[in-house]
């Protein structure tokens, strides 16, 4: 079947592309920095005609990952285990009607899914299913569905509590209507916040930043269209707003994300660029005291391209910037106030203006560091070629030599048989493969077809190691 998608590609050439280096500032075509082209597949091999949301699951079984990407008739989902030959397995489709809008998230190896469809409401889908699908692309049914609200334009998920934020919906003025997952397929209302009328987007996290007075509660971030507003809500009964700050030149609060240590929330305006005429800017503020949040500094991109989501990784911030692509920011020294942008991959290359086409969402946290960008574009795949593909995992279990090697290699096992050796090379793709029925700790396998250069080796699927072959 992987066959017959890889001939799939080949006829639909103008519309998928695959392994594609960054050389000399392109790759097929695409401006690109840093990034390289793993693969793509059109809106139009997914049956849809415009693209929107996208987040990511990664299989507990086996590592596979999975892209989750938001289209206006549904919700497809892309095998990217191999993510040279991405497979395009389905889609669930709309609860009620086609949508611009549709969001999803992922809790305990299911989907959560929600869109300004009239009467939508939340699907729950069962991400495990994806195991099994032997005829693509199928049509999926939803295991699960809430009712609590209609349209909903984002949903937002603390996978720490539990609980699932439908935010934009037509309850509690469009603050956060608050839901129970525990149990996904039995999602159950869980009441909600008013306070501070219509959340556009938000992040919910188990607080472990540096104001003491609020560790280990359950905080929201709320991007309010003119504000940013921050709320405890660990007492769902009882939610209380903590905080509010807005800026100068507001077009739209849109969306934010913490710094990994919670001391930096980042922030994108969707429309300042168009009502003002900035290039596109990056708004940064200090919530070392989240009772008196400060703006910290901001950064003023290449382009007068529109921000939309964005997510850190990090020491990176990653966000969708429409017509300029996947963009992505170097804050290490963000304590200083020093901003520098890192790299780009340009979806839409015919320009860089001020428009919604192009790149909607990017989902930066696979361990294997493969980036989805989702949006008028369909699905890319893209990777950082400063980074190895596969996570290197610390594991002294396994042994190989010699290092560098040349014609063959020799794998040991101080534990267990080595069942499986599988070569990468540092774009992702599996080059070699070795399968063992032997039960032996100890085997050796043949590499003389690999060319020079940096691979990763996979043992057992349980750790993977660097090669160099010369």
């Amino acid at each position: 079947m992987k066959q017959f998608y890889i001939f799939l590609f080949s006829i639909f050439s103008t519309f998928a592309f695959a392994q594609t280096p960054c050389e000399n500032g392109t790759a097929s075509g695409f401006p690109c920095q840093n990034f390289d082209l793993l693969s793509s597949i059109s809106l139009g091999q997914m049956n849809a005609t415009s693209g929107n949301d996208s987040w990511g699951w990664t299989d507990p079984q086996d590592g596979k990952e999975y892209a989750l990407v938001g289209l206006n008739n549904g919700t497809a989902f892309i095998d990217i285990s191999d993510p040279i030959n991405p497979i395009y397995l389905g889609k669930l489709p709309t609860h009620t009607s086609s949508s611009t809008w549709r969001d999803i998230k992922v809790y305990s190896d299911y989907a959560f899914v929600v869109s300004e469809a009239s009467n939508h409401g939340m699907q729950v889908f069962d991400l495990t299913r994806l195991r099994n699908v032997t005829n693509p692309p199928e049509t999926f049914t939803e295991d699960a569905h809430y009712d609590g609200f209609g349209s909903a334009h984002n949903v937002v998920i603390n996978e720490d509590s539990g609980y699932a934020y439908g935010v934009g919906t037509n309850t509690f003025n469009g603050g956060p209507h608050f839901v129970n997952i525990q149990d996904p397929l039995n999602p159950i209302a869980a009441g909600g916040y008013s306070m501070d009328s219509y959340s556009h987007d938000a992040q919910v996290v188990t607080y472990i930043g540096p104001d003491s007075d609020y560790t280990g509660n359950e905080i929201l971030i709320g991007s309010n269209e003119n504000e940013v507003v921050i709320v405890d809500i660990t007492d769902k009964n009882n939610p209380q707003g903590i905080s509010t700050i807005s800026y100068n030149n507001v077009g739209y609060t849109h969306q934010g994300w913490f710094t990994e240590d919670q001391k930096y929330f980042i922030l994108g305006d969707e429309t300042d660029e168009l009502n003002f005429g900035f290039n596109t800017r990056t708004i940064f503020f200090d919530f070392t005291d989240l009772d008196s949040p400060q703006f910290h500094t901001e950064f003023s991109g290449p382009t007068p391209a529109i921000d939309h989501n964005g997510y850190v990784v990090g020491d990176k911030y990653y966000f969708a910037n429409y017509t300029a692509g996947l963009n992505v920011l170097d804050i290490s020294d963000i304590a200083n106030q020093n901003i520098s942008q890192y790299g780009f991959f340009d979806t839409f290359p015919s320009s860089n203006d001020v428009g919604f086409s192009g790149s909607w969402n990017v989902y930066p946290f696979f361990a294997s560091k493969n980036i989805i960008i989702s949006g008028s574009g369909g699905f890319t795949l893209v990777r950082d070629n400063n980074e190895l593909n596969i996570a290197e995992l610390s594991n002294t279990n396994f042994t190989m030599y010699p290092n560098p090697a040349k014609n063959s290699l020799t794998i040991v096992s101080s534990i267990s048989p080595v069942e499986q050796v599988e070569v990468y090379s540092v774009l992702g793709k599996r080059v070699l493969n070795f399968n063992f029925s032997e039960n032996l700790q100890k085997e050796k396998i043949n590499i003389n077809s690999l060319q020079s250069g940096v691979y990763l080796v996979k043992i057992n699927n349980l750790t993977t190691k660097r090669l160099i072959v010369n």
